[in-house]
């Protein structure tokens, strides 16, 4: 008899059973090959990503780009642009410090010099108090970003004058907004330093506040960026006993830190949080394809945070006679030898030896008049010996710095670059800061020589008297202090940088 059951299991028996498989039409070699060829192009297109993400920064000279805008010097020295260089990896970059928040003061100014072959930088701060050959007054270099009406124009003028100082042009520039430095030490996830004084400040103009421990430990972005900004407390003679220079010392050992920290390996992988601080808070003729080849270069190339030198323009403090504010103004000089052997062995790219002709190294002479090494000065009434009413000091007090005005003589603040509004106030009369009326500085003429006029010798007792009718000897006319052409009955404000 017919078993439905049986059957039942026979029919789904032979349902379970696997098909053969088909043999393959490829043999074992054919698909190896197919496996090295998918490796390969799985490599291909990382190695064309990478191609996009790291591109080396190409050189341009002038007559190989005749497009390229060559930079009007006027009558001063022309810096080198063109050359043989020590090395074909060796890239110069100016990199300057913009703080947004007190008005784009640009008090941060670094020189940097990479030679990739031999794996050895160097990066030179120039103090904000350097003299500089410009035709102004106050001749102090953050004045120059200011005077030439900040932004592209005012980043221009500046790269002109350090270009002229060091004798040759650098090959990039890089303007960094300050608050890029908090971010990036945020995305590296804080920076190991050791903060060397205790510091508190408050500038509610800028809504500053700076209130930082001494003592090592890890900074967040927003401590790192205190740190870096501080220069005295709010009592003013708590702070760097070398003011500014004070500053630049911190910023370069800060500087150290997080250049030790960043090439480390691990923070490659956080490439894509570099690029959109980059794109935020960065303005250059480099591309961020650019920046990753060098640090990539850096970080496969073995660069060791002690291959990497940081130095301060080697420099004298000096003082100078201001025409404007008729008193004596505190500048830093570069000491003209030391700066011309740093260049020649540290910072130039190029193969050929600079002299002191080619660097334009601002002096102040015995008399009170200023000079430069290429022997031209862009202010002609500062080359000659300066006039000075009797009463004027002949050295400047501590700490008395003149306030920065603006061309109506505004007082600015030193930070914000506002009018800062001071006067007696209405109700109490007490003559603190209030409303009112913008105060300006005294505008002080400078007082002319008394007149003098030759002695008449007297007359022998025979000699008659002269008649009557004699005409009365002319008056000998009065000497002026300074030529009639120049300053007909006012004072020109030149504005004076921050304090």
């Amino acid at each position: 008899m017919w078993d439905k059951h049986k059957e039942g299991k026979r029919v789904a028996g032979s349902r379970a059973e696997k098909k053969p498989k088909k043999p393959s039409r490829l043999t074992r070699q054919q698909k190896v090959l197919i496996t090295v060829a998918v490796v390969l192009a799985i490599a291909l297109a990382v190695v064309v990503a990478c191609q996009r993400l790291f591109v080396e920064p190409e050189l341009i000279s002038r007559e190989e780009n005749p497009e390229k805008e060559a930079i009007d010097y006027g009558e001063g020295t022309q810096p080198r642009a063109d050359g043989q260089r020590k090395s074909d990896n060796w890239y110069t970059v100016l990199i300057l410090g913009r703080d947004t928040g007190g008005g784009g003061n640009t008090d941060t100014i670094l020189l940097a010099s990479y030679d990739v072959t031999n794996q050895k930088a160097t990066v030179m701060s120039i103090p904000r108090d350097t003299m500089v050959n410009v035709s102004w007054d106050i001749k102090r270099i953050n004045s120059v970003y200011n005077m030439n009406g900040q932004g592209e124009k005012g980043i221009t003028a500046l790269y002109k004058e350090i270009a002229q100082l060091v004798g040759f042009e650098p090959d990039f520039q890089v303007v960094v907004e300050w608050d890029a430095v908090g971010e990036i030490v945020d995305a590296m996830g804080g920076v190991w330093f050791d903060v060397p004084r205790n510091m508190n400040y408050d500038d509610p103009y800028q809504d500053l506040h700076i209130h930082q421990e001494k003592g090592y430990r890890l900074l967040t972005g927003d401590d790192a960026m205190q740190v870096i900004r501080y220069r005295h407390d709010n009592n003013m003679s708590y702070g760097y006993p070398d003011g500014d220079l004070g500053r630049i010392k911190t910023q370069q050992a800060f500087l150290k830190a997080v250049v030790e920290q960043l090439l480390q390996v691990k923070n490659i992988a956080k490439i894509n949080q570099f690029a959109k601080v980059f794109q935020n808070n960065v303005e250059t003729d480099l591309s961020f394809s650019n920046i990753c080849w060098l640090g990539q270069q850096a970080v496969l190339g073995g660069l060791k945070v002690e291959d990497v030198t940081f130095v301060t323009m080697p420099n004298t403090p000096v003082s100078c006679w201001s025409r404007t504010y008729q008193n004596m103004q505190s500048y830093v000089v570069p000491n003209a030898r030391e700066l011309l052997e740093l260049v020649n062995n540290e910072l130039s790219p190029f193969a050929e030896t600079f002299t002191l002709s080619d660097l334009d190294i601002m002096s102040v002479n015995a008399d009170g008049s200023v000079s430069s090494t290429t022997g031209h000065v862009e202010d002609s009434r500062a080359a000659l010996p300066p006039v000075k009413p009797e009463q004027a000091p002949e050295e400047p007090e501590e700490n008395d710095e003149e306030p920065l005005v603006d061309e109506n003589g505004n007082v600015l603040d030193p930070e914000t670059g506002e009018i800062i509004v001071v006067g007696p106030d209405p109700e109490t009369d007490t003559g603190s800061e209030g409303s009112g009326s913008p105060q300006t500085p005294p505008q002080t003429t400078p007082t002319p020589p008394a007149e003098t006029t030759p002695e008449t010798p007297t007359a022998p007792p025979v000699e008659p008297e002269p008649p009557a009718s004699q005409p009365e000897p002319e008056p000998t006319p009065e000497t002026p202090a300074e030529p009639a052409t120049e300053e007909p009955g006012f004072a020109i404000i030149d504005p004076a940088p921050e304090g």
